[in-house]
């Protein structure tokens, strides 16, 4: 049995999870490796998994990492899904099939209702690590951020800043083969005044967290959503579900991260073997 887990060269040495993979892998006599996704020198079709991973730098190469996607055989996840998550309008999908996320606004223009609030997020649909992405608390900031991104051919979203992010956090909860792994508490990663956010590398404090009831209702309901989307089960080998919590104390999916999602596998005791089992599985 051989895999391999997919990565990037800007990822090789920030991903934590990788080495811990590998271990686990190993542990369990499975030859395991890690690949970067454009090297052409690879061959895919070696291998009885193909793991997408840290592939960090995919965001301004979408169409060629899709297309990289599509030519790869036993691909996980697969090519479906990576096309669907990869663009943050899949939110208008999971909201209409009745899963809370964060009110969000698209493409909005000078002027247009952004709804009374202390204070904005915007960002682009497609991105990862918080790129393009900034905390405002003046709607003229709002606006040009918005434009600016439009402007450049990306689609923008605007949503409310979740004040409870600055306490609480965000909630990450992992799913390896469909079973509940582990929860992370992220920490605040966007500064009021900071500006556009660059740096993937500044996650904000994280430690172990135990979800809430609420908060298995809504991440079980954002994956079964994925499958009424698709039309067909989407067999995910991984998935990550973000929340935060809303003002009125109920969890609101932020983001469904399906693609390239961090696992934080360093804090998850034995996450890393679950995973593994998980890809086993399936072989």
């Amino acid at each position: 049995m051989t895999i391999t887990f997919v990565s990037s060269p800007i990822a090789l040495d920030r991903d934590a999870d990788l080495p811990l993979l590998l271990e686990a892998a190993r542990e369990r006599g499975i030859d395991a490796e890690i690949t970067i996704w454009d090297d052409p020198a690879v061959d895919w079709k070696a291998y009885d998994a193909v793991v997408v991973r840290s592939c960090w730098n995919y965001t301004t190469r979408r169409d060629e990492f899709l297309d990289w996607a599509g030519s790869v055989p036993r691909l996980h996840n697969s090519p479906e899904v990576l096309a669907w998550n990869t663009d943050k309008v899949y939110l208008r999908q999971i909201e209409a099939a009745g899963v809370p996320i964060i009110e969000t606004r698209w493409n909005i223009a000078d002027g247009e209702d952004i709804g009374d609030h202390a204070e904005w997020v915007v960002k682009p649909t497609v991105s990862a690590g918080s790129m393009d992405t900034a905390r405002w608390e003046s709607p003229a900031d709002v606006y040009a951020h918005s434009a600016a991104l439009v402007g450049a051919g990306r689609t923008s979203m605007t949503q409310p800043y979740v004040s409870s992010v600055d306490e609480e956090g965000e909630t990450a909860m992992l799913f390896f083969g469909g079973e509940f792994s582990h929860a992370i508490r992220k920490g605040p990663i966007l500064a009021r005044g900071e500006g556009i956010r660059q740096d993937r590398d500044g996650r904000g404090e994280n430690q172990v967290r135990t979800p809430t009831p609420a908060q298995h209702e809504v991440a079980a309901a954002a994956l079964a959503a994925v499958d009424e989307v698709l039309g067909h089960p989407a067999d995910l080998l991984y998935a990550r579900v973000d929340l935060v919590t809303g003002a009125d104390g109920s969890p609101l999916v932020i983001e469904l991260e399906l693609t390239e999602p961090y696992l934080f596998l360093v804090l998850a005791d034995g996450g890393a073997g679950r995973l593994v089992d998980a890809v086993a599985a399936r072989i």
